[in-house]
């Protein structure tokens, strides 16, 4: 025998004259397993001390090589094989099993040969637990490697407790894990992983076979509509395991990657919840211990804990809402908010806010964030860097043009309300610049860089400038580039023209405004030429009366109905003050054809009026002829009775009775009650019995006329009863247009009595019938007439009155000499 010291494993041991070449291959290549294993083969009927040593010292070497560990693990259970369970041999072998594990927990076949070789000791509890660690430590993949194994040992213990323990949440493990599973409850596979996450959480002591966290987190993945749930399912578990810092180290991860409302008030709400009770625990167990200084330090931090949660609770929500979706501009302002009165986290949200949100994708404004982030800088007095936020933000690729005029604009104003006047015009002027690559305003495929140089945004700010710092030439040429680029408005338009009117450049102002006439369609163009016309006849009057003739025949052309009336209005001012009275009255009578219909009335009532004062009121009976042509019968009917009552006042009896004839026809005594009143106070002072009973009688003959349209009498029924059926109670079975044609032909007969029946005696107003007897015969062909009573009737004698005759004396220049002294 030999001594040997080993450098490298600072061992003594003793080996034979045949083991020096093995030694010394070794000592050569300690870290070879091939030589360590040729050793081993060439010791292999060595005592198994020897043996052992030998493995021992390779593994020390070697501790990371599968093929030493399992050849040295076989050749240990070898070794007691045939001994009793209780021999301590028995628990040298498990600890080198145990030894084996810390660097070899990944492999598969160990676990097997060591749950194997534990179940083989009868010891149930370290058997269970054994396989429950080979659950956690193995992946997922490999567990139907050890459920089988874990299966039978549990079907084979005389306790049924274990089993009970362990087979349900093994069994839904399998089932979740299957793709093919169909639950014969009619269970969906969220609603096992439910059932399978609750079991587990709610007893973390009796499923430590499983890896609860992996599981959890495998549905997380799985189920990303769910996460709320399952989150404060893992956190629960944590707490029912008393892992409360793992706990809480959950619902921090959970509120800060889910992504829906729901999902983050369930765990936030779970999250308080725990959190209230932590505090209530400490407060029970401080009551009943007694005060210390290290409860009441514990009890403090956990409020605060629980306060600071509270206060973060909206910034929480802020960024799960920014999660969902990054790009969402009145969050990023939101968020700005939530940290107001904290410089250095505003500056940090808006630097993220400006460096995340991708303008194209952007909901909302991007451009305000630049804007809102440079006023930020520029209410702290940092212009410098202001500036320079605003240079940035016109660098950006907005996916509107507005978008970057309105950064341009709000640059400008800045350096205005700090007086930088020159600054002002040179950042607008820059902005106007024509670009190098020109583009169209809606060409979206060019860089908004390209296009603004035709923003109207920019160019009118541009103008409002150079009209208050400029020279007038700058702003003439401001103005000019706007309309030669064709992005002017009426109102530039207009401007432009009050601007050059300001300066006395009366000329060049009606020449502005007769290019935008050009550049503009009606009815755009027709507060143009409203301002134009106005301001032209203001200037010359009447001294160019022919041009002003020329420019309204020019605005009348194909101008709509709707914008005729000012400029007809305007039209005949002109020529009544400064024109012929006869082309004022040619100028309304085309506007009342010319505007809309609804605005006829009131034009006919203009003409009138102004034909009246100019000519006198006879020269308004052919206006008013036409206007009761034109207009439709409700405003017809107003024409007939001031006609009427002109002709009355003018004397013109006939005429005024002849005009109320004529607009009897289209007035229905039931609804135009009016009329007929005015109509008949009429005939009390002007006519007399026969023209009362005229008029009597053209009333009833237009309501029998209006009586017998059945359409009429059916809207009317059914606007007074709702339904057709009502006419007649008791006959719904009947037909409605039956029932409709029965009143119809019940009316027509009613009309027929109303009819004058042929008298047997004559009557006459100068007969000598005595008017009472008139009167009764009247009352006898009509019930209904209306009993009008004569001042001057005698009613106490009864006799006929006499005509009584006014004498007046005759001057007597007509007799002349024939008259007698």
């Amino acid at each position: 025998y030999f001594i040997c010291v080993s450098v490298l494993s600072e061992s003594v041991f003793f080996f034979i004259y045949d083991d020096l070449p093995y030694e010394e291959e070794i000592i050569r290549n300690p870290y070879s397993v091939k030589c360590w294993i040729r050793y081993i083969e060439h010791k292999q009927n060595a005592q198994k001390s020897v043996l052992n040593m030998i493995y021992e010292r390779a593994l020390k070497e070697l501790p990371g090589s599968y093929k030493l560990w399992y050849n040295y693990l076989r050749e240990r259970r070898k070794q007691v094989k045939g001994k009793c369970v209780t021999d301590l041999a028995y628990e040298e072998v498990n600890n080198c099993h145990e030894r084996a594990l810390v660097f070899m927990h990944k492999m598969p076949r160990l676990w097997i040969d060591y749950c194997q070789f534990m179940v083989s000791q009868c010891k149930i509890t370290r058997s269970r637990r054994t396989f429950d660690r080979a659950l956690r430590a193995l992946p997922i993949t490999q567990h139907p490697r050890i459920w089988p194994l874990y299966l039978r040992f549990a079907h084979n213990l005389p306790l049924p407790e274990t089993a009970i323990r362990v087979y349900p949440a093994i069994r839904l493990a399998a089932v979740v894990n299957d793709e093919n599973f169909v639950s014969k409850e009619g269970k969906s596979n969220y609603q096992l992983w439910h059932e399978l996450c609750d079991l587990i959480s709610q007893n973390p002591d009796k499923v430590t076979s499983l890896k609860v966290g992996a599981i959890i987190r495998g549905g997380l993945t799985r189920f990303t509509d769910q996460l709320g749930k399952l989150w404060c399912s893992l956190a629960d578990y944590y707490i029912r395991s008393g892992h409360f810092e793992k706990a809480r180290d959950v619902y921090e991860e959970a509120i800060l990657t889910v992504v829906t409302v729901r999902d983050f008030t369930q765990v936030f709400d779970s999250y308080a919840q725990f959190e209230e009770s932590m505090i209530a625990a400490k407060m029970e167990t401080t009551s009943e211990l007694g005060q210390d200084e290290d409860g009441d330090i514990d009890l403090e931090l956990r409020l605060a804990r629980f306060e600071l949660l509270i206060t973060r609770r909206p910034l929480l929500l802020n960024s799960v809402l920014l999660r969902q979706n990054p790009h969402n501009v009145h969050e990023w302002h939101k968020r700005v908010k939530l940290y107001e009165g904290q410089p250095r986290q505003i500056i940090n949200t808006y630097t993220e806010a400006v460096q995340t949100i991708d303008p194209l994708k952007a909901t909302g404004k991007p451009h305000s964030l630049w804007v809102s982030f440079a006023r930020f800088y520029e209410d702290n007095e940092q212009l410098d860097d202001a500036r320079t936020i605003f240079e940035k933000a016109t660098k950006v690729n907005y996916k509107q043009v507005d978008d970057l005029a309105a950064v341009w604009c709000e640059y400008g104003e800045m350096e205005l309300r700090h007086e930088n006047y020159d600054q002002a015009l040179r950042i607008l002027r820059k902005a106007t610049a024509i670009p190098a690559r020109k583009a169209e305003y809606f060409d979206s495929s060019e860089p908004v860089q390209n296009r603004v140089y035709k923003s109207l945004k920019v160019w009118s700010m541009l103008a409002d400038l150079e009209e208050s710092l400029g020279t007038f030439q700058s702003t003439k040429a401001v103005y000019d580039r706007i309309i030669d680029l064709r992005i002017a408005t009426p109102q530039i338009i207009i401007n432009y023209a009050m601007f050059l009117e300001e300066h006395n450049y009366f000329e060049d102002s009606f020449k502005a405004y007769e290019r935008g006439i050009a550049l503009f369609r009606w009815p755009n163009v027709h507060d143009i030429w409203n301002t134009y016309l106005t301001k032209f006849i203001d200037r010359y009057g009447g001294k160019k009366l022919e041009r002003a003739r020329d420019l309204f025949e020019q605005a009348l052309d194909k101008c709509p109905a709707k914008y005729a009336k000012t400029i007809y209005l305007l039209y005949a001012k002109l020529e009544e003050e400064y024109g012929l009275a006869r082309h004022a009255m040619a100028v309304y009578e085309r506007a009342t054809a010319a505007v809309e219909p609804e605005e006829q009335h009131q034009m006919f009532n203009i003409y009138i009026k102004r034909a009246a004062e100019i000519y006198g009121v006879t020269h308004t009976r052919a206006i008013y002829q036409k206007a009761i042509e034109v207009l439709p019968d409700e405003h017809a009917r107003d024409m007939c009775l001031r006609f009427a009552d002109m002709e009355s006042k003018l004397g013109e009896i006939d005429r005024a009775r002849a005009i109320y004839s004529y607009c009897s026809q289209i007035c229905d005594p039931r609804v135009t009650a009016h009329f007929w009143q005015t109509w008949k106070e009429f005939e009390v002072r002007h006519g007399n019995e026969d023209t009362i009973r005229e008029m009597l009688r053209i009333k009833r003959s237009v309501q029998a006329t209006y009586n017998t349209q059945v359409n009429f009498m059916s809207s009317q029924m059914l606007k007074a009863t709702g339904t057709v059926s009502d006419l007649a109670p008791g006959q719904s079975g009947v037909d409605d247009m039956k029932l409709l044609e029965q009143k119809a032909q019940q009316l027509a007969a009613e009309a027929e009595q109303d009819k004058p029946k042929p008298k047997d005696k004559i009557l006459f107003v100068r007969s000598d019938t005595s008017r009472s007897e008139l009167a009764e015969l009247a009352k006898q062909a009509n019930p209904d007439e209306i009993d009008i009573d004569d001042e001057d009737e005698d009613a106490e004698d009864g006799e006929p009155d006499e005509v009584q005759l006014e004498q007046k004396s005759v001057p007597t220049a007509v007799f002349g000499g024939l008259k007698d002294d």
